[in-house]
């Protein structure tokens, strides 16, 4: 749970995975179930082979049938139960404590994803960001806390230090070595 690299490329899934990322995200935005299901399957192998969990972005049912481990759904995303029922870990993002609280009394069972701790060019749609105060304050939630948004090798430990599990990147999932050093350092010192 320490790094999770968000990817759209098989690539960056391999250099995220030989860097030390615990976590691959399958974020193919657009495409249809079909389409996750077909570029998914290389994903699946190369996380089994590798000892890292696998996780789809927003799609059930493409999560599902690649047997993932598990599904990342956004707030109001639809499927947490289906998931659930079909054995699948549920991922939530969340924005504020409450969100994060009420995503535990819901579908939340692996992880809430809190953020964006700073602003992205990655989800220009994402909510404010919540800085990491806004991280500190979802210390008492009983999952872990992975931190995402804008983060890199510079601020990782400071997400770590406020509180989060790990954390998720997506423009920095190529440097997941220097990520996973900063982090590992972090997470000892606490």
């Amino acid at each position: 749970m320490k790094l999770h690299a968000i990817v759209s490329d098989l690539e960056t899934a391999r250099t995220a995975v030989e860097g030390g990322a615990t976590v691959i995200q399958l974020r193919l935005k657009g495409a249809s179930t079909d389409e996750v299901v077909e570029a998914g399957r290389s994903y699946r192998d190369l996380c089994t082979a590798s000892g890292v969990d696998f996780v789809v972005n927003d799609d059930v049912d493409a999560a599902v049938a690649l047997k993932a481990t598990g599904v990342h759904l956004g707030q109001d995303d639809p499927g947490g139960d289906r998931a659930a029922d079909a054995g699948l870990l549920v991922g939530v993002s969340a924005s504020t404590e409450d969100e994060a609280w009420e995503a535990v009394k819901g579908p939340a069972s692996y992880y809430i994803g809190a953020g964006p701790i700073w602003a992205t060019p990655s989800k220009p749609d994402a909510a404010p960001p919540i800085g990491l105060q806004g991280l500190e304050e979802m210390r008492g939630i009983p999952i872990p806390v992975i931190a995402i948004g804008g983060i890199d090798a510079s601020n990782a430990a400071d997400c770590i230090r406020a509180g989060a599990t790990g954390v998720a990147v997506i423009r920095a999932a190529r440097d997941s070595r220097s990520l996973r050093r900063v982090i590992d350092e972090a997470l000892t010192a606490r």
